[in-house]
């Protein structure tokens, strides 16, 4: 399973005699500053999808939604019961997007909009840590202004070469798609010698072969 589950079941009564939680737990835990039982709220509700290429379902039948969080807390409970990135298999997708926005072209926060593409040799752990990288980026609201135009990021498994690919809501914004790019770059600390490019989700949908060609570049 994807998310481990930590479900204890008890069977029985509980006699008068018995405490629920020992007087010593008790005292523990009011000891403890309330500011730890906090949670830290994030800006935005975030969705984890999954996808898994089963031939006998369709594109949107393998898109899987798992989970939402809200708070820093939740994200990295769900983060560290998860497998890793560089642990998927082959064909394997996560997608990380803000709650309501499914992570597909055709969706309505999406449909205007397109991605920041990077390709990643096959190296291990190092997928894991640029996914990491990008998911702190985007809950954190690590792109400033220009958080909003964020939908959402997805990572492809794939045989040769892997892909990460931060989502935006409208690429005719110009000025906020490159600032998005270039911090993202910068987060991912990639080379300024290296380019990185831009696709527009129609252009991607729309391609006579196999490269779509980049609206942007930085």
């Amino acid at each position: 399973m994807l998310v481990r589950q930590f479900v204890g079941m008890a069977s029985g009564k509980i006699s008068e005699s018995q405490e629920v939680v020992p007087k010593k737990e008790e005292e523990e835990v009011e000891s403890i500053s309330p500011e730890l039982l906090i949670k830290h709220p994030l800006q935005n509700t975030w969705t984890l999808w999954f996808y898994e290429n089963d031939r006998s379902k369709s594109w949107e039948e393998n898109q899987r939604e798992i989970t939402s969080f809200d708070t820093v807390e939740d994200f990295w409970g769900l983060y560290n019961n998860i497998k890793a990135a560089s642990d998927l298999r082959v064909g394997c997708d996560y997608s990380l997007f803000k709650k309501g926005i499914r992570p597909m072209w055709e969706d309505d926060a999406n449909k205007r909009g397109g991605r920041w593409l990077v390709n990643l040799e096959k190296k291990r752990n190092e997928l894991t840590n640029f996914w990491l990288e990008v998911l702190l980026c985007m809950i954190g609201e690590a792109f400033d202004e220009c958080s909003d135009d964020i939908c959402g990021a997805v990572l492809n498994v794939r045989a040769k070469v892997d892909k990460i690919g931060l989502w935006t809501a409208d690429y005719s914004n110009g000025s906020s798609v490159m600032e998005i790019g270039r911090k993202f770059k910068e987060r991912l600390r990639i080379s300024p010698k290296i380019m990185i490019g831009y696709q527009i989700h129609k252009d991607t949908q729309n391609k006579s072969g196999s490269v779509t060609k980049n609206t942007y570049a930085c």
